[in-house]
């Protein structure tokens, strides 16, 4: 698909500084739209920011972590301030947790994985929703998984449930706001070339696996098409099944 025209659209992409979210909030830049990329490594956001600067894009770096105190009101208080409207949200930001059977989960992780997978985005959404209301158009887009979303897998347990459970959020987001300007999708991404496939499967080659660039493609179909249909959609699916 060809690069839409993003130009005084304002996004703010989670988990923004590798991986997906990184490729996402570049993408966006690129295309014209003014990033608020937001992780909690600010050595990372930096060098985002410098290549979408050299690219000729325009990013606001948020270095926070969502799961600690009230930073994400206060964020959506400092953008209520400087934006008008916030007219694409990605939420991207998220804990593989623990791979371990369930009774052997360390309920530290536990609670910390929930926190950020499920609270934190809809906390975001709460605290955003008045500044995707004001756009004209605005488009949410969750990054999940099929474990979890639609298929429990053994030893997943901690991150299958809080994806679960943040498909429930987002489905429950989009219902309510079938008679707005604001869309909801779901993205299941499947396994790519990310610092977490690694670390739950560490004897995999990366070169095997599609690079986040390669979702670019359907995120710009989400954020162009007119229809709402369907909610959920699988990157292998729309890709043919490469």
């Amino acid at each position: 698909m060809t690069q839409p025209d993003l130009s005084g659209k304002t996004a703010l992409v989670t988990g923004a500084s590798r991986g997906i979210g990184r490729s996402i909030a570049l993408g966006l830049a690129k295309s014209g739209a003014h990033v608020l990329a937001l992780a909690r490594t600010a050595g990372a956001l930096e060098e985002l920011d410098d290549e979408i600067k050299a690219a000729g894009g325009k990013a606001s770096l948020i270095p926070m972590d969502l799961v600690e105190g009230d930073g994400i009101e206060r964020l959506a208080g400092a953008l209520t301030e400087r934006f008008p409207a916030l007219d694409i949200l990605v939420l991207n930001a998220g804990s593989l947790g623990e791979l371990a059977p369930l009774p052997d989960i360390d309920p530290k992780v536990w609670k910390h994985t929930l926190d950020l997978n499920v609270t934190a985005n809809w906390r975001l959404i709460r605290a955003l929703d008045p500044l995707l209301r004001k756009s004209a158009d605005a488009r949410v887009i969750g990054l999940s998984s099929r474990v979890g979303g639609e298929a429990a897998k053994a030893f997943w347990g901690t991150y299958a449930v809080t994806k679960a459970a943040f498909d429930i959020v987002l489905k429950t987001y989009a219902e309510e706001m079938e008679k707005t300007p604001v869309q909801v999708s779901i993205i299941s991404p499947g396994p790519m070339r990310t610092d977490m496939r690694k670390l739950a499967m560490p004897g995999e080659d990366p070169a095997t696996l599609p690079h986040p660039d390669k979702l670019l493609p359907l995120v710009y179909h989400l954020l162009t098409r007119e229809e709402r249909e369907p909610l959920r959609i699988s990157f292998k699916e729309w890709n043919g099944g490469a």
